[in-house]
């Protein structure tokens, strides 16, 4: 169970989130949508303790995680940018991750199967383009069995059969009766995935529940144009 509690935190003179309350209770999978500076990014990384707020508190399973590192080897992160060590191979990178997480089981070998990594696993990791990062960046972040799964924007750069396999591999870690939560600009795989949606405006929680909750809320039949109406009355 994740649960936010009256987070706040700004850079400068800049609010990034202002009150932020969040309550995760059951598994499946949460779009946290926003436009760019929304907070999205900030509350995401607050989770993961990346980030330190100036206000509240983030409890994981009931637990507050405000001085504490251990419950970070119960969570899978994909990050938006890979930036990898140029210098390494592909399996140079998968063994340290592998070494770094030693007290967990690692998968890599079906994931590095899934996304046909094989003919670049001795390649430099500066050789390869940014599809391909992306796919070591995925199997980085799937081949540990963790119960919460954070990805941040985990399309970016993928090829049509890559995307839908990700989809698959997604929902197969759901059935698993895991928590995951995505972050995306892409509405169509947002909603053909999504369990329910957070909706985060100007450092705020605007939005919690299911797309069909959303269209009614907006009176929209379109989960598109939904989320437009949300940003158009926002600038209005």
């Amino acid at each position: 169970m994740i649960e936010v509690k009256d987070i706040h935190k700004k850079f400068g003179q800049n609010k990034v989130l202002e009150g932020i309350d969040l309550t995760i209770d059951t598994k499946g999978i949460f779009a946290v949508l926003g436009p760019n500076g929304s907070g999205k990014t900030t509350l995401i990384k607050s989770i993961l303790g990346m980030v330190i707020p100036d206000k509240g508190s983030i409890h994981l399973d009931g637990k507050a995680i405000q001085g504490e590192w251990n419950y970070r080897n119960n969570i899978d992160y994909l990050p938006q940018i890979a930036n990898f060590p140029g210098n390494l191979s592909v399996q140079e990178l998968i063994n340290m991750i592998k070494d770094l997480r030693s007290n967990k089981n690692a998968d890599d070998q079906r994931l590095i199967e899934l996304f046909r990594l094989e003919p670049f696993l001795n390649k430099k990791l500066s050789n390869l383009s940014g599809g391909t990062k992306q796919k070591v960046n995925l199997v980085l972040t799937f081949m540990f069995d963790s119960q919460l799964i954070i990805l941040d924007e985990p399309t970016t750069g993928l090829d049509p059969i890559a995307h839908i396999r990700l989809k698959q591999l997604i929902n197969e870690e759901k059935a698993k009766g895991k928590t995951i939560l995505i972050t995306s600009h892409i509405m169509s795989f947002v909603e053909e995935i999504s369990d329910q949606i957070v909706f985060i405006l100007e450092g705020k929680i605007y939005f919690k529940g299911t797309i069909p909750e959303l269209k009614s809320k907006t009176n929209e039949s379109d989960f598109e144009h939904a989320i437009a109406s949300i940003l158009t009355a926002s600038y209005a």
